[in-house]
Formats: structure tokens, sequence, C-alpha cells
């Protein structure tokens, strides 16, 4: 594993004569997946980072080179064994997001009653379960090292952190389960009006492929848009303390991959400047225990 680490390191390319926040970027993306992750990652820490860094890694967040429309078409026919014209009445070829384990396109099928919804395709990557071990092999030789080689190494538990980041990483490739959670995140939000979660089209949902009600919205990391638009920023900051509070101690349940590129704000009339949650391949759930642990904390923070 330490040899094709080197090896994957080495040919990642070195245009020098681009900006260091591109070539950070394309490393990552060339790395692979779960470097990809880390980049989006550091792209919310602005704190940290030079601007012009935190802006291309921000790229990560839903603008990771996308795979070929045919590939995507192929996984979609295969997955409800059927062309696509016969599922969609229309479906554009050229993804609206792309990210480092799946791709978004926007389609357009008629319901039971004839009538036409929009809708948005998640289509998972080809080859990611491969690509993915790969790299948690390498990981875990990581970790191993930094416990033998480091005392504080030891006191992180690397190893522990590396087995919870297996868990979440493959739960992600299955949208199944995506589904199911996305499901679970919509009934408990339901009665408190400040967020809005897209409904799963069940009888379209399959382990690689997911359809789901398309929705209307502005990132979140779009501040002048939003302002524009006349949103009221304060409130929507205040909304988004009471939605996580409300997952975390209410709940148990939350919405865990919360970067920028999963959060927008509706700008339609009757739900306007509702936050919308979006990709719920990583989700959180607390037991009593550990949210009276948190609690107290916040309280002595407080």
């Amino acid at each position: 594993p330490g040899v094709r680490l080197v090896a994957r390191i080495a040919s990642v390319g070195r245009d020098l004569s681009a900006p260091r926040g591109q070539r950070l970027r394309e490393a990552l993306q060339q790395l692979g997946p779960i470097f990809v992750k880390f980049g989006q990652v550091l792209s919310t820490r602005r704190d940290l980072l030079p601007a012009d860094i935190a802006d291309e890694l921000a790229l990560l967040q839903d603008r990771v080179p996308p795979f070929p429309a045919e590939v995507a078409i192929t996984t979609i026919e295969h997955a409800f064994r059927k062309p696509i014209g016969e599922i969609f009445t229309s479906f554009e070829r050229e993804p609206v997001a792309s990210a480092s384990i799946a791709q978004v396109h926007f389609a357009t099928l008629r319901d039971a009653g004839g009538r036409e919804r929009e809708v948005a395709v998640k289509v998972l990557r080809p080859g990611m379960l491969k690509v993915i071990e790969q790299d948690l092999d390498l990981i875990r030789m990581m970790a191993t090292w930094i416990e033998c080689l480091s005392a504080d190494g030891r006191r992180l538990k690397p190893r522990e952190v590396v087995a919870e980041f297996d868990k979440y990483l493959h739960d992600e490739l299955d949208l199944m389960r995506e589904a199911a959670s996305a499901a679970q995140l919509r009934r408990n939000m339901a009665g408190l009006d400040l967020v809005l979660i897209p409904e799963m089209i069940w009888e379209l949902a399959r382990p690689d492929v997911l359809v789901m009600e398309r929705m209307q919205g502005i990132p979140i990391s779009q501040v002048e848009r939003l302002r524009e638009a006349g949103v009221d920023i304060p409130k929507l900051a205040r909304d988004g303390v009471t939605i996580f509070f409300t997952q975390v101690f209410r709940d148990g349940f939350f919405h865990a991959d919360m970067h920028p590129g999963n959060i927008q704000v509706s700008t339609a009339p009757a739900t306007f400047g509702r936050y919308i949650s979006l990709d719920f391949g990583i989700v959180g759930t607390l037991t009593e225990f550990d949210k009276e642990y948190l609690a107290q904390n916040f309280t002595a923070f407080f």
C-alpha cells in the first residue's frame, strides 16, 4: 500500500504555471474520492485557509469533473431495465452537480395522472467501491504508523477514526440507504416550517440510482445573491441553529454532511427563505447519553 500511495502522489500532474489553489484542488481530485472529501472539509474553514485556496477547494463540493453522460444513462437503464426514454420524458445530459461519489442530472417524468414532474436524478460514479477500498487500506496503514510513532497519535485513536470513516463512506455507496435517511429527516422536520427536504420517488430508487423531487434555490454560500433576492440573513442564521439543534437534541438524527454544496435557500414564493437540505448520504445518530453529554458541554460553554 505504501508503494501505491507514493506512485499515486508522484503521478499527479504538476503544472507550476497554474495558481496554487488550482494545483491543490486538481491534485486532490486525481488522488481519489477520500482526498476530495478532505478537500471539501478544508474548504469550509476559511478561518484557516487563504481565500484563493478556499475558493478553489469549494469547487470540490459540487464541481468535481463529471463522468460521461453516456455512462450515467447506461447505469440508469441497467438499474431500471428499460430505455431512458421510457423512464423520463426528458433528461438533461449535462449534470447540474458532480461530487466525489455521485453526480446529479435534472429530468422530467410523467406521473400516474399524466402530469409532468421535474425531478433530480442522482447516479453513483462507476467503480467507486474498489477505489474507496484502496484508499481506506492506505489510510489504515497511515493510522497504524501514527499510533506506533506518537503518544499523542495514540491518544487520538486514529484507527477508530478510520473505522468510523469506513462505515460512513460505505453507507454513501447505497442510495437506498440515502433515500431512507432523507425520508426520515423529512418526517422529523415536517412541522418546523424552516427546512425543505426533497421527496424521494421510491419506485425509482435503486442502490446506484435515486430519483427525487427537484428543488429550486440559491446555494447558501452565495450570500450576495441571497441579499439581492431579499432573504433575511440574520433570520437565516437563527433558523440554521434551530434546525440543527432540533435534529441533534430533539431527534438524535441529523444531517452530517452540511457543507455549502448541500445547502440552499428556497426562492419559491410559497417557501421563500427556507433552507433546502440536499445529499443525505451521511447522517448522524445520537443516544440519550450522547445528547446529555453535548447539552452539558454547551451549557458550560455558554
